[in-house]
């Protein structure tokens, strides 16, 4: 006869199953069943040779078995058994889909974890550190004032629709950008405050290796600069149409396409549609990777909401543009298809190269005509562009729930690891001769002629100081470290001590010329971190 016996001592139990009565008798009362809980578990242990974690909870099924249903009980320990999980179900993954589970295991478990430890009590006690002192240091050098006397002006590299776009140096640290400048009185007559404003607070939010980037934001007396990310090997249309035979070979329409592709995705996480992509707006830097540039008809779109607006340039808008209807991302997937296209036909999808025809007719051919494919088209192009540009935008590759990820996923693809490509590892296929000029010729660019008629009043002197904040922490941190002089600066006390400048005992040292005060033009220090009221005012993070 079979049964079970329960052995009890306060809040601990022991199941014994299937054990014969006649074997093992348990004599009533709590301090018998405790002594025979003791005998029986001291007889197991002594019967048993390998006492070790992996003996006893990994090698042993009912072991293995029993461990996990105990570490299924804490919290703590829950994660641990996923984590074992995954990794048993990552070993017997057949080869293609390995790469994916690992990704999943390093994306769930470990990198997750890691940060929820590094969150508690590291961070806690870097923050009573020297180098957290000195992170503060970098954030007072970060809100220096920025004026036109922080940067060197070069030539003109071309226009935009509020004035010219010049090369530019800071002077600190010789790292070259491209300031855009909007004229003050040509923003107010043509009434463009909200869209330069916008352009402004949306490249802030975006910290993408795919879209261009903003360094800084300062005024003159007679414009508001933005201080842009250079691009020297021109756009994508100079390079379609200028360069020999118009378009691409395959490889470098899919290496560009990935590249605009993962722009738009960092676009749309941040609930951003770019809403105006076309080859002019795609421009190419000296090693020959692409960002997307000109945001000004950019907009957020609110977290489940849609948007309506009549915007965009004719031949590349979506047919729901067209139609006035409520969108939210599918039209820069739309957008897309159409660069495919062209880049590898050397024309648009819905219009010929120099092809003089009405907006009404070029409309209607989007609306209603498919696009023609000649033979520079492969098969996996194709299908391609027809998915990105199906009318129905609920039908249009990028619009289902995978978004982005759907259209990274297409066999055109295939040969594109996005891993790499997005931490810039892939080189491109083509690299701007460092010699040539990828663009019109300065003397072919269109003067501005003198805006009269329009007075400036301190209204407008308040929307200017929502506008010049100084400079972008992420932009200017990485400038400091590419430049060195991160490298430079940081140096600490022998063995890794505290410096003088660190510590907070000691009194000011007077003033020096260092490559600090040619960098910034004073002596900087900061207050002591004890309490944070002794900490200015942060603007810009």
């Amino acid at each position: 006869m079979r049964g079970s016996v329960l052995l009890t001592i306060g809040e601990s139990a022991v199941s014994v199953s299937s054990v014969n009565e006649n074997t093992l008798l348990v004599p009533e009362g709590q301090r018998r069943m405790a002594r025979l809980y003791f005998f029986v578990k001291f007889y197991l242990l002594f019967c048993v040779s390998e006492r070790d974690y992996f003996s006893l909870c990994d090698k042993q099924p009912i072991g293995e078995l029993l461990f996990r249903l105990y570490c299924e009980t804490r919290p703590e320990l829950q994660r641990c058994i996923q984590l074992l999980d995954a990794m048993e179900d990552y070993e017997v993954a057949p080869d293609e889909k390995r790469k994916s589970r690992g990704d999943e295991i390093i994306k769930k478990f470990l990198t997750k974890a890691l940060h929820d430890y590094l969150s508690g009590a590291p961070f806690a006690d870097y923050q009573n550190s020297m180098y957290f002192d000195r992170f503060l240091q970098w954030k007072m050098l970060e809100r220096q004032p920025i004026t036109k006397d922080t940067f060197r002006q070069y030539r003109v590299l071309g226009k935009g629709g509020f004035g010219e776009v010049c090369a530019c140096q800071v002077r600190a640290t010789g790292k070259m950008y491209a300031c855009k400048k909007l004229e003050k009185k040509r923003i107010k007559k043509r009434k463009g405050e909200a869209m330069a404003l916008n352009e402004k607070q949306i490249l802030e939010k975006v910290n993408s290796r795919f879209v261009v980037s903003l360094a800084y934001a300062y005024e003159t007396k007679d414009a508001l600069c933005l201080v842009l990310t250079i691009m020297n090997g021109g756009d994508l249309k100079f390079h379609i149409y200028n360069m020999g035979t118009p378009g691409f070979e395959k490889e470098r329409v899919q290496f560009y396409a990935a590249e605009i592709c993962c722009g738009l995705d960092h676009l749309h996480r941040e609930s951003i549609v770019y809403r105006d992509l076309k080859p002019e707006n795609i421009l190419l830097d000296d090693n020959g990777h692409i960002r997307i540039s000109d945001l000004g008809l950019a907009i957020k779109v609110p977290d489940g909401e849609q948007i309506r607006g009549r915007v965009g340039t004719v031949g590349y808008m979506a047919p729901e543009v067209i139609n006035n209807e409520r969108y939210s991302m599918s039209l820069d997937w739309w957008g897309l298809g159409c660069l495919i296209y062209e880049m590898t036909a050397g024309r648009s999808p819905f219009r010929a190269r120099k092809e003089r025809v009405k907006r009404e007719e070029v409309e209607k051919r989007v609306q209603e005509e498919e696009e023609e494919y000649s033979d520079k088209f492969t098969e996996d192009t194709k299908a391609i562009c027809r998915m990105l540009l199906a009318k129905d935008p609920k039908q249009r590759l990028g619009c289902q729930a995978d978004g982005a990820a759907g259209v990274k996923a297409h066999p055109f693809f295939k040969n594109i690891n996005f891993k790499r490509l997005e931490a810039g590892i892939l080189e491109p296929s083509f690299v701007p001769d460092p010699r040539a000029v990828y663009c019109k010729d300065v003397l072919d660019i269109e003067q501005f002629s003198t805006v009269k008629g329009v007075n400036l009043d301190q209204t407008d002197n308040d929307f200017y100081s929502k506008f010049a904040t100084g400079s972008v922490s992420i932009p200017w941190q990485n400038e400091m470290i590419e430049t060195e002089c991160f490298s430079d600066l940081n140096v600490f006390g022998p063995q890794g001590t505290r410096p003088p400048d660190l510590d907070w005992n000691q009194p000011p040292e007077p003033p020096r010329r260092s490559l600090l005060d040619r960098i910034f033009r004073r002596h900087v220090r900061i207050p002591s971190t004890s309490t944070t009221e002794e900490h200015p005012r942060e603007h810009n993070s």
